[in-house]
């Protein structure tokens, strides 16, 4: 028997998808002067937070939660623009690694500043401390319960 959201759970629901879209919508135009979308900034930060600015291509694509086809062709162009490069794994001739070029760094580093001032101005100004750790709460324990499941446990 299905158990259908209540009117509460519904609206809470609802307001999380249009906040989740408008939130990437303004996040990605006001990346635009970067010359990054929000994907680039997502890949770039992610390799500029790993020893060495570098990961297996698979590792990048589960932290990002991304499908490997969708990985591919981001990567493919994202390299063609020189901000990452790929080597090869020399103990796994299957497996690559993502290498964050020098001009990845300058964009992450160029870019940062002012995508934070809009996360700032956009969420965290106009909540209290108290909401803020709800939302880490909240977020943490779905997180979790997502990489659970996606473990296989």
């Amino acid at each position: 028997m299905t158990r259908w959201l209540s009117d509460d759970e519904q609206h809470a629901w609802r307001g999380l998808l249009r906040m989740t879209s408008h939130l990437q919508a303004r996040l990605n135009h006001d990346l635009a002067g970067s010359g990054l979308s929000l994907a680039d900034y997502d890949v770039l930060v992610t390799l500029s937070e790993t020893p060495g600015g570098r990961m297996r291509i698979f590792e990048l694509g589960r932290q990002l939660a991304w499908e490997q086809s969708r990985l591919s062709h981001h990567l493919a162009r994202m390299q063609r623009r020189e901000l990452v490069r790929r080597e090869n794994c020399a103990s796994d001739r299957r497996g690559a690694f993502v290498v964050l070029a020098d001009a990845g760094r300058i964009a992450i580093e160029q870019a940062a500043p002012a995508h934070v001032c809009s996360v700032r101005e956009l969420i965290f100004d106009h909540l209290t401390p108290g909401q803020v750790a709800a939302l880490d709460a909240i977020t943490s324990q779905v997180l979790h319960r997502l990489d659970r499941q996606q473990g296989g446990t």
